[in-house]
């Protein structure tokens, strides 16, 4: 497989690129060949306060700010922020007096976050170039992190949760919506390069997820919301065998969704930076 995160910025840049008639399906067979269509994924964000349609471009996996709790005036961090979406979701919430900041390793997503930012007048929301492994930010400095179906994209996990720790001020927390799995993926889905840019062969299992954000340092780990994704059997059985497609249809191995929280303490923690 070429590597991820050069794969990840060439699929994704192809979709910022595509045009607005185009975006209905995140992987459409412009991008991410023509079997693969991961709006299965995504939630309805039309409802939300915030919500521009220019910047939804259906790379979800869940509404982290529903689960967030952020307030009024808070600084917030978009991991993985495309084209906006969750950061316009999150300045309806933080309002005039706070701060949104979306980073993005993408730069044809950053161009686009930044149009349509430029479009709503926004003076309180930045979008910046950068890698969610080694963060262009200092220590101790957003309240939230937010992040949507975005970490399973990042080959390091720990070192994702570890710079989420640094960046977060003591007390801080994150909400992210991530795909994990239950079970174990065949070496053949593990492997496959569309796979990848689609979220699924880079998810880790639920449990062992749970404990590299634990190991990072934070507290109070709460999943919030659990979904269950599935893959039709002309898609599953290209990267299965007979034994393991029965175990997806038995449930022994599931892909999901989830929406986890948890909180950088106060004081010194073995996991982050003090």
């Amino acid at each position: 497989m070429k590597d991820a995160k050069e794969l990840v910025k060439e699929k994704y840049g192809k979709i910022a690129e595509q045009s607005s008639s185009d975006q209905s399906s995140c992987c459409s067979s412009s991008c991410c060949g023509p079997q693969i269509n991961y709006t299965v994924f995504s939630e309805n964000y039309e409802t939300k306060d915030g919500y521009n349609p220019d910047a939804d471009l259906n790379l979800g996996c869940g509404i982290p700010t529903d689960y967030a709790g952020i307030i009024k005036g808070d600084h917030v961090l978009d991991l993985g922020s495309g084209a906006g979406n969750d950061c316009f979701v999150a300045r309806a919430i933080v309002g005039e007096n706070g701060k949104v900041t979306g980073l993005d390793m993408t730069e044809p997503m950053i161009l686009k976050a930044k149009e349509n930012c430029s479009k709503l007048n926004f003076k309180n929301v930045e979008f910046v170039l950068g890698d969610i492994e080694d963060m262009p930010f200092d220590n101790n400095l957003f309240d939230v992190v937010i992040s949507n179906c975005v970490l399973n994209l990042v080959p390091d996990k720990s070192k994702a949760f570890n710079e989420i720790f640094r960046v977060l001020k003591t007390g801080g927390h994150f909400c992210v919506s991530d795909v994990v799995v239950k079970g174990a993926l065949s070496d053949k889905m593990k492997k496959d390069a569309e796979m990848y840019a689609g979220c699924v062969s880079g998810a880790s299992e639920v449990n062992e997820y749970l404990k590299i954000v634990k190991d990072s340092g934070f507290v109070n780990i709460k999943v919030h919301k659990q979904k269950e994704i599935n893959l039709p059997d002309s898609l599953l059985s290209e990267y299965n065998d007979v034994d393991e497609l029965k175990s997806f249809h038995a449930g022994e191995t599931e892909i999901f969704s989830i929406t986890v929280s948890a909180t950088r303490p106060f004081g010194c923690s073995c996991g982050g930076v003090c």
